[in-house]
C-alpha cells in the first residue's frame, strides 16, 4: 500500500485506488473478515530468531486489575496481587547495578522477551474460545495469545486485556469522551484532566462512528480486516467484562465508585464499542503523537519584542529564541542529510497577529453547580469494611500533573528514547537497540505486555490498554521496533473573520465566521457532567456543562481582534477526525510477511498519522523513519504563527468535511538506514526539519545520550550491556550539572573566588560535576544523594540564575512571555518545572540552551546561530560574573526544606524522596516510590543474531 504520507489528498477514491498494491500481501488478508471460528489455512510456523537476545521491562507488573478485596488488603496490610509489582525492584535496580552490567545479568533488571512460554514456566492457560489460547508466564504473568484463527487471535488479545487493563480502558475511554467526572467523580483533578483533552479532540458519537467507517471502506482490504480485528478485541472485553461480573472477580474500583454494590452485584459495567477505541486513541495518540500548535501564544512574545525594540530588531530577537533550526542542536539524522520542512518563508504572506491586548481565551465551562470548579468534599458514610479505600479518588483518578503534559501550566509533552549501534561497530557485528516509550508512571501502566501469534501476525511488546489489536512497540521475528514522539508541526492556528447573519456588526463573541466568502454558523459542541459523592471521590455533588465551538478550521481557541476587526483563532491539527487510521501501519508492523527489511519497516511506519520517530533493528540493519500527516502548506505561509483563513492560505487540497489535504510525501519525511549510530530523546530529527516549539537548541537532553554513544562507537565492540550502561548513566544525569556547569564556574572563575565560603560552594559544585553530575544514591538504599549538597545548591540556583541573567536585559512582559513559551527549568524535584510530582522524565524543557549561547557569546567562544543580543551582565563579562556569584550566594543559603516542599509523601527538605519516581495509582493498588531514573517506562534490550 503507497504511505499515507504521499503528497495527495486523500479521497475515498484515492484510498480504493490502493487496493491493488495490497494483493501482494496475501489471500488472507484480502479475504472477507472471518467468522468467529471460521477454518483458516494453519499459519506459518514461528521462529524466533533472537535466540534469547530479546529483553524488555515495563514495571510495576504486568496485572493491572485488583477486586476489592485485593484492593482492601493492599490498604491494610500493604499485600499485592500477584504479577502486580514483580518488576519494579529490576527496573529500580539497574540504578546501581548498570555500573557493573553484563550480557549475562540483562536478565537480573529485564524480562526474557523470547516468544512462548517454557513448558516449566507456564503459570496457567485460558481458553476464551476454542480457537485461542491464553498462556502466563511464571516470571511475569505476561499473556501469551496463540490463535488458530484471524478472529481467535484477537479475541484473546481483547479477553486479556480485560483481565489486566479493564478499569484502566473504562476510564479512558470516559477520559476521550469527556465524561471522566460523571464517570469517576468530581475531583478537581478529573475535572482538570478532562477539560484539557475533551477540547482536544471534541466529538459527537456519530464522528466517532464516521471515522470507524472510514477505516473500513476507504483503506482498503487492509482497513477492512483492522476493523474486523477491532471488533474480535472488542468482543474479547465484553466476554470478560460479562464473566468477570458474574463471576464477581470484577474490579473493586467498580464497587468503590458506585457503579456496582458489593453485596447484591446489581449493577453494570457499561458494554465497550468500537467507538470506545477512537475515543481511547485520540488521547493516546493526541498525548504522545502530537505536534506544533501554540502559535497564538508565540505571536504574543513576538508582538512582546516587538514593542520592546521595535518590529525589524524585535524579530530578530525573537526568531534567535525561537531557533526553528539551531545550527548546533543535536541530531538523530546526522549525517548531513537535510529534510526541509516547516521553514520560516522568506517573506511571509497570510500572517494574523493579534492587536496588542485583545486576545482572550475562549470559556470552556459553563452553567457550574456545587463543588464544579471547588475542591469541596461531602464524605459519604462508608461501610466498615470499605474504611480503608475511602477517598482513594479525592485527589482524582489520574492526580494533577501526573499524565504526561497535563496539569497547570503544562506543556505538550514529548517523551521516550533510543539508542542504536549499526553492526560495524558492534562486538557481534549485529545492530543493537536499546528504546522504549517515556510514557509516565502509573500502576497501572497505560501500556500492557503481550504477546500475539495468529494468522497474520506474530510479535511481542507493549499495546496501550484498549487499543491493544496489535502490538505498538516490540519485536517480531527477527526485527524489533520503537517510537519517540516527534512534535514536528502537524497542527496550525487560523484566524477566522466573525460575521453576523443579518449583516449587522461582528463582536469577538459573535458565533459565524466567513467560511471562503460565506457567512456561516460554527457547530456548538457540548457535554454536560454531574457527579456525587462516593466511597472512592468524596467530592460533593457537582455538575458543568464544557463547550466548544468547530468551525471549517478547526476548534475555536481564543478570540481577539486583527486590524481591529474581530477574529476567532482556532486550532487545526492533520490527525483531527483520523485519530485511529494509523491502526494501518500498526497491523502492518505486526505481519511477518509485510515487514523484511529496513525499508518495508519504514513503508509500515509512514502508514502512522501521529507524530512520532520509529526505530528499527533486524541483524543487518538499524533504521529510522519519522512519521506523521505533514500538511503541505501554502507558498509563503509561516507555520509559526496564526495564519488568516483564507482560502490562498489553506493547506492545499484542504476539505473541511473529512478533514483531508494533501501530506508530504514518504521521502520527505527524515528517514535512514545504516546511519553508524542513532539517538533520539525528542530532539531535533535532521538538518532542515524545523521545530515546531522553543527550545530544539545547542543543549538538550538527548546530547547526553549522543555524547555517549558516539564514544561507544569511536571505540568500537560494543554489546547490549555498554549500550544499556549509556542509556543508564544518561538516566542518572542532571543535565544542567554536565553541560552547563563547566560554561558557568568559567565565568565565575575568570577572577578568583575571594568569599571562601563562596569559594567552598563552587569547589562542591565542581567535584559534582567532575564526578560525573549524578543524582544518584551514596549506596542502594541509603535515600541520600552522594553529592547531595552540591543538587541543593543546583537545584535552588538555576531558577535564579536564569532570571538574573537573561530577566533585565528582556524586561519584564518579554521575558515573561517566552518563559509562557518555554519553562525555564525541569528538573526531578517536583518543585521545578510543568512535568508535576515524581513524574521521572526530566530536563526536556528548559532555557539550557538559551543559556549555554549566552555565556559562551560573554566567554567570547564561538557560537553558531548566537542570540541576538547578550544578556548576562549585558554582555560583559565581569558584571554576568557579579550577576552570577550573587545568585549562587543566594542559591547556597536556601535550606532543604525550601528547595523540596513537602508533599503527599515526602516531608520538606527529602531530596532524594522529592525527585523519587511513583507509579500514580490508577486503581486501588499503590506502589512503593523508587529511585529517580530519566528513562522510558518500557525499555527493550534488543540484538538480532539471525533473519529469516
Amino acid at each position: 500500500m503507497p504511505p499515507r504520507t504521499r503528497m495527495s489528498v486523500r479521497t475515498g477514491r484515492t484510498r480504493a485506488a490502493t487496493v491493488a498494491a495490497v494483493l501482494a500481501l496475501g489471500t488472507s488478508l484480502l479475504a472477507s473478515a472471518p467468522h468467529a471460528g471460521a477454518a483458516e489455512p494453519d499459519p506459518v510456523p514461528v521462529v524466533d530468531y533472537c535466540q534469547g537476545q530479546c529483553d524488555d521491562i515495563l514495571p510495576p507488573g504486568e496485572n493491572g486489575n485488583a477486586t476489592l478485596v485485593e484492593i482492601l488488603g493492599n490498604k491494610a496490610f500493604g499485600t499485592h496481587p500477584a504479577h502486580s509489582d514483580d518488576q519494579l525492584d529490576r527496573y529500580d535496580g539497574l540504578v546501581a547495578g548498570h555500573t557493573g552490567l553484563t550480557d549475562q545479568k540483562l536478565n537480573d533488571f529485564f524480562n526474557d522477551a523470547s516468544f512462548g512460554v517454557a513448558k516449566d514456566q507456564v503459570e496457567s492457560v485460558t481458553s476464551p474460545r476454542d480457537d485461542v489460547t491464553i498462556t502466563r508466564d511464571k516470571v511475569s504473568g505476561v499473556p501469551h495469545i496463540k490463535g488458530t484463527t484471524r478472529y481467535g487471535t484477537e479475541f484473546g488479545a481483547g479477553f486479556a486485556a480485560g483481565q489486566d487493563r479493564l478499569w484502566l480502558m473504562d476510564l479512558f475511554r470516559h477520559i476521550g469522551r469527556g465524561e471522566l467526572t460523571s464517570f469517576a467523580g468530581g475531583a478537581l483533578a478529573n475535572q482538570g484532566l478532562e477539560q484539557q483533552f475533551w477540547p482536544q479532540a471534541p466529538y459527537t458519537e456519530a464522528d466517532l462512528e464516521a471515522q470507524v467507517d472510514s477505516i473500513r471502506t476507504q483503506e482498503g482490504a487492509r482497513g477492512e480486516q483492522a476493523m474486523a480485528d477491532a471488533q474480535a478485541y472488542v468482543d474479547g472485553i465484553n466476554s470478560y467484562r460479562e464473566k468477570s461480573k458474574k463471576g464477581r472477580y470484577f474490579p473493586g474500583e467498580y464497587v468503590l465508585t458506585g457503579k456496582i454494590d458489593a453485596l447484591t452485584n446489581i449493577g453494570e459495567i457499561q458494554p465497550f464499542k468500537l467507538t470506545d477505541l477512537i475515543s481511547i486513541a485520540s488521547v493516546v495518540g493526541g498525548q504522545f503523537g502530537g505536534g506544533g500548535g501554540g502559535e497564538v501564544q508565540a505571536a504574543l512574545s513576538l508582538l512582546s519584542a516587538q514593542q520592546k525594540y521595535g518590529v525589524e530588531e524585535g524579530t530578530k530577537v525573537w526568531e534567535s529564541f525561537r531557533q526553528r533550526n539551531d545550527p548546533e542542536a543535536v541530531l538523530t539524522v546526522h549525517d548531513g542529510t537535510a529534510f526541509p520542512y516547516a521553514n520560516k518563508p522568506g517573506k511571509a504572506v497570510g500572517t494574523a497577529l493579534p492587536d496588542p491586548g485583545s486576545v482572550t481565551t475562549e470559556p470552556l465551562i459553563h452553567d457550574r453547580t456545587g463543588s464544579a470548579g471547588t475542591d469541596a468534599k461531602a464524605p459519604v458514610k462508608a461501610p466498615a469494611t470499605l474504611k480503608k479505600a475511602q477517598g482513594i479518588y479525592d485527589d482524582g483518578v489520574i492526580p494533577e500533573g501526573s499524565l504526561p503534559g497535563s496539569g497547570s501550566g503544562a506543556q505538550k509533552r514529548g517523551m521516550s528514547n533510543a539508542l542504536l549501534v549499526s553492526g560495524k561497530s558492534t562486538a557481534s557485528g549485529n545492530p543493537i537497540a536499546v528504546f522504549g516509550p517515556q510514557t509516565g508512571y502509573f500502576a497501572p501502566q497505560l501500556m500492557m505486555l503481550q504477546e500475539l501469534q495468529g494468522p497474520g501476525i506474530s510479535a511481542r511488546g507493549v499495546s496501550f490498554a484498549g487499543v491493544g489489536m496489535y502490538i505498538q512497540m516490540g519485536r517480531g521475528q527477527d526485527y524489533a521496533w520503537s517510537a519517540t514522539s516527534a512534535g514536528q508541526d502537524i497542527t496550525d492556528t487560523y484566524a477566522v473573520d466573525l460575521c453576523e447573519p443579518d449583516g449587522s456588526t461582528p463582536t469577538k463573541d459573535s458565533t459565524h465566521y466567513l467560511y471562503r466568502g460565506a457567512c456561516t454558523a460554527m457547530e456548538k459542541l457540548e457535554r454536560t457532567n454531574s457527579w456525587k459523592p462516593t466511597v472512592a471521590d468524596s467530592t460533593a455533588k457537582g455538575s458543568y456543562r464544557m463547550q466548544v465551538w468547530r468551525t471549517g478550521y478547526g476548534i475555536v481557541t481564543h478570540r481577539a481582534t486583527v486590524g481591529g476587526k474581530p477574529v476567532a483563532y482556532t486550532t487545526l491539527r492533520t490527525t483531527y477526525r483520523h485519530e485511529a487510521d494509523s491502526i494501518i501501519g500498526f497491523q502492518m508492523l505486526n505481519d511477518p510477511s509485510y515487514v523484511t527489511d529496513a525499508a518495508s519497516f519504514q513503508r509500515a511506519a509512514s502508514n502512522i498519522d501521529y507524530a512520532f520517530n520509529w526505530f528499527y533493528a533486524d541483524s543487518r540493519t538499524a533504521a529510522y523513519y519519522n512519521s506523521g500527516m505533514n500538511p503541505v502548506r501554502a507558498t509563503g505561509v509561516d507555520p509559526a504563527l496564526p495564519v488568516r483563513a483564507e482560502k490562498a492560505y489553506e493547506w492545499q487540497g484542504y476539505d473541511p468535511a473529512a478533514n483531508t489535504a494533501a501530506y508530504t510525501p514518504f521521502a520527505e519525511h527524515p528517514h535512514s538506514s545504516g546511519q553508524d549510530y542513532y539517538v533520539s530523546w525528542n530532539n531535533k530529527q535532521a538538518e532542515g526539519y524545523a521545530s515546531a516549539g522553543f527550545g530544539l537548541s545547542a543543549v538538550h537532553r538527548a546530547d547526553l545520550l549522543d555524547d555517549r554513544v558516539s564514544k561507544l562507537v569511536e571505540e568500537g565492540g560494543v554489546t547490549r550491556a555498554s549500550l544499556t550502561r549509556a542509556m543508564a548513566d544518561a538516566a542518572l544525569t542532571d543535565l544542567r550539572g554536565e553541560q552547563l556547569l563547566p560554561e558557568l564556574l568559567k565565568v565565575i572563575r575568570s577572577q578568583p573566588v575571594t568569599d571562601p565560603d563562596l569559594d567552598a560552594v563552587v569547589q562542591q559544585l565542581d567535584s559534582w560535576r567532575a564526578a560525573g553530575a549524578q543524582r544518584k544514591e551514596s549506596s542502594p538504599g541509603s535515600h541520600t544523594y552522594t553529592y547531595a549538597d552540591a543538587v541543593r545548591i543546583m537545584d535552588a540556583w538555576w531558577p535564579k540564575l536564569i532570571e538574573a541573567e537573561f530577566k533585565p536585559g528582556l524586561g519584564d512582559d518579554l521575558y515573561g512571555a517566552l518563559t509562557a513559551n518555554l519553562a525555564t527549568d525541569e528538573s526531578p524535584a517536583a518543585s521545578h518545572g510543568p512535568s508535576g510530582a515524581h513524574s521521572g522524565s526530566a530536563f526536556q524543557y528548559g532555557w539550557w540552551g538559551f543559556a549555554d549561547k549566552d555565556l559562551r557569546q560573554v566567554l567570547g567562544q564561538p557560537v553558531k546561530g548566537p542570540l541576538a543580543r547578550r544578556y548576562c551582565g549585558n554582555g560583559d563579562l565581569s558584571s554576568c560574573r557579579a550577576a552570577l556569584l550573587s545568585t549562587l550566594k543566594q542559591a547556597a543559603a536556601v535550606p532543604a526544606a525550601e528547595v523540596y516542599p513537602a508533599d503527599d509523601t515526602c516531608k520538606a527538605g527529602e531530596q532524594w524522596c522529592t525527585d523519587s519516581i511513583i507509579h500514580r495509582a490508577l486503581g486501588g493498588i499503590a506502589q512503593k516510590a523508587i529511585h529517580w531514573q530519566n528513562r522510558p517506562t518500557y525499555q527493550q534490550v534488543v540484538e538480532f543474531p539471525a533473519h529469516r
